[in-house]
């Protein structure tokens, strides 16, 4: 399995620069998770003994209120990590861990990242740069939830997956891997007005939905629909 966990690692933007025998090291304290669509890889309170990173698949990280409202904090695809505040912080976690679809994840132990940042700088600035973008991103959800119309959150949701020369890029298809309930609940708005929204932008010849594609049909006009909008 080392073998496997060894190229995983190597191809991962948080190990890239690292040395082979450095990810080996990483690799000897690695373990591969394969979670089914719908299961728990870890509750809110348990106690966390590393990160974890997603090879392929999605998750979702989220908590219930009392009355058992879910609320949905984070959206995690491929290549991405999740785990490391609470690992730093050695504190239990905060949220539930749950797939959204059939998945591969990395566990790294805690002590294998301990050990490689006092080893390797880069290895360190790397986890403290991963960190710092996370915060930007709950900053950018703070704002959102705050000064963002509905239709201005969802717009903004579904450009996340622009294409690289974004001005000319028309007809630009987007798979939404959740569930709409899910989405919603990760940009803090109803399931029914998610739909609405959807429902009015393809009305206006800026997007076409057909189950979970969507496809952008007019790039520009949506982005400036998202920047003048009206307030939802």
């Amino acid at each position: 399995m080392s073998t496997k966990v060894h190229a995983i690692l190597a191809n991962l933007p948080l190990f890239k620069q690292m040395e082979p025998e450095e990810i080996d090291r990483i690799a000897k304290n690695t373990r591969e998770l394969h979670a089914t669509r719908g299961e728990i890889v870890f509750q809110r309170g348990d106690p966390s003994h590393g990160f974890y990173v997603v090879v392929h698949g999605q998750l979702k990280l989220a908590f219930s209120s009392p009355q058992g409202v879910e609320k949905v904090v984070h959206l995690v695809g491929p290549g991405k990590t999740f785990g490391e505040a609470v690992m730093f912080m050695g504190m239990p976690y905060p949220v539930y861990a749950q797939a959204l679809a059939d998945s591969l994840l990395l566990h790294i132990s805690r002590t294998a990242v301990f050990d490689g940042i006092e080893r390797d700088p880069i290895f360190c600035r790397k986890m403290l740069a991963g960190l710092s973008s996370r915060l930007h991103s709950l900053i950018g959800d703070v704002e959102g939830y705050s000064l963002r119309s509905c239709t201005q959150r969802i717009i903004g949701y579904l450009l996340q997956h622009d294409c690289d020369n974004a001005d000319s890029c028309n007809d630009l298809h987007i798979n939404l891997t959740a569930s709409k309930t899910v989405i919603a609940s990760r940009l803090n708005i109803s399931p029914e007005t998610f739909s609405r929204v959807l429902h009015e932008l393809s009305n206006a010849g800026l997007i076409s939905v057909k189950g979970k594609d969507v496809a952008i049909l007019d790039l520009k006009k949506l982005r400036d629909y998202g920047d003048y909008g009206q307030q939802q």
